[in-house]
């Protein structure tokens, strides 16, 4: 049998959070009290993948995106040749137009082959339903005793 690339985390639950940055906290609480924190795992649970749109994609976007992207990759490209053969302003100004034309075919071409089915804009997340601190059974005792203590316990979430 073969050993997994990704092995699931392994310990015994030390406190429950409903946000990564207060599983942090309680992990940098146990931190500075000189808790060996190798020993421990923050896992997400209840995964969901959101996507959160921001914004209407038109073609004027789409242009102007691929002409920014391309003018930027042109910048480097040219800059890099002035350095190589002298002289600075003919090559950046022809890494800046080079690349601009590719990036305005490589955003274009795309979005004009999508034919309008997704006219937007979108960022993509995982986010979790709850954070919880797992650690080593020999020192999760401990861990979870020092979490109790400092008041770093889960807030219960008034949606659920």
């Amino acid at each position: 049998m073969s050993t997994p690339l990704r092995p699931r985390p392994t310990g015994w639950p030390v406190g429950s959070f409903d946000s990564y940055e207060d599983a942090q906290a309680a992990v940098d609480k146990l931190a500075d009290l000189q808790f060996p924190v190798k020993d421990l795992t923050i896992v997400g649970v209840d995964l969901m993948e959101v996507e959160r749109v921001t914004g209407r994609l038109t073609w004027g976007r789409v242009i102007g995106g691929g002409a920014l992207s391309g003018a930027w990759i042109g910048v480097f490209f040219g800059l890099l040749f002035g350095l190589l053969g002298g002289g600075f302003f003919i090559p950046l100004l022809t890494g800046v137009a080079i690349g601009v034309v590719f990036g305005l075919i490589t955003a274009a071409v795309p979005y004009a082959m999508s034919a309008g089915r997704r006219d937007f804009t979108s960022r993509t997340e995982i986010v979790a339903g709850r954070y919880d601190v797992l650690a080593d059974p020999a020192r999760a005792a401990e861990a979870r005793d020092i979490i109790a203590r400092s008041g770093l316990t889960r807030k219960a979430n008034p949606a659920g």
